[in-house]
């Protein structure tokens, strides 16, 4: 059976995915850019001048095998986005998903066809809901789960997720969106593998047994 997996997911020493407040200026609030920084130095984000190595390598999984995309509402817009009926997402007019890509929020919209083969369908559901709708779009390739964390966090605490590749970035946060809340236990369901890399960063890799 296609998969459903999280690539690339960048969370601080203390588990957040992202800090607050989130606004237009800044989307992913006082963490700024800092969660990504590995990921824009490699070669996957800069073709020309980015690094190659293992940063590189964990980063362009993110585009292998996907035919369909999960995402939270706070990932397509900042808050308030419901009630701008212009809003598009963040990503201009050609997204980088080219995929169907499902966004979960209790105040739905007629799907917005994009450039590039994506298309946001906007979904008030359950997570089971909202994979299922996915896979049957997604057919013979697997579902990507883009986040934010608390979208990863329901999906994972509902056994729905196979792969889970996290980035742990060596900053504190101390406030935020974070990921682990309510997971305990986590390493009885899936094998973990760890990867250092000279960026600083660890690669986290979960996958479900069985």
């Amino acid at each position: 059976m296609p998969l459903v997996r999280v690539h690339n997911f960048s969370i601080s020493l203390d588990g957040y995915g992202s800090g607050e407040p989130q606004s237009l200026e800044s989307p992913f609030g006082h963490a700024g850019q800092r969660l990504h920084e590995w990921m824009f130095a490699t070669s996957f984000w800069d073709r020309e001048s980015g690094q190659c190595g293992v940063d590189a390598v964990f980063a362009g999984r993110h585009e292998v095998g996907f035919g369909a995309e999960i995402m939270g509402a706070n990932k397509f817009g900042p808050p308030g986005w419901q009630d701008d009926p212009d809003w598009r997402g963040w990503w201009g007019e050609d997204p980088p998903f080219h995929t169907p890509t499902y966004v979960l929020t209790h105040r739905p919209r007629p799907p917005l066809e994009m450039a590039g083969g994506t298309t946001f369908h906007f979904l008030d559901a359950s997570p089971a809901e909202a994979l299922a709708v996915a896979r049957e779009a997604a057919g013979d390739l697997d579902v990507r789960l883009g986040g934010g964390a608390s979208v990863v966090r329901d999906f994972v605490a509902a056994g729905l997720v196979d792969h889970l590749h996290l980035v742990v970035v060596p900053i504190v946060l101390g406030r935020g969106a974070r990921l682990w809340d309510g997971l305990e236990a986590l390493e009885d369901t899936f094998d973990i593998e760890s990867v250092s890399s000279p960026s600083g960063v660890i690669h986290l890799t979960f996958t479900r047994r069985g």
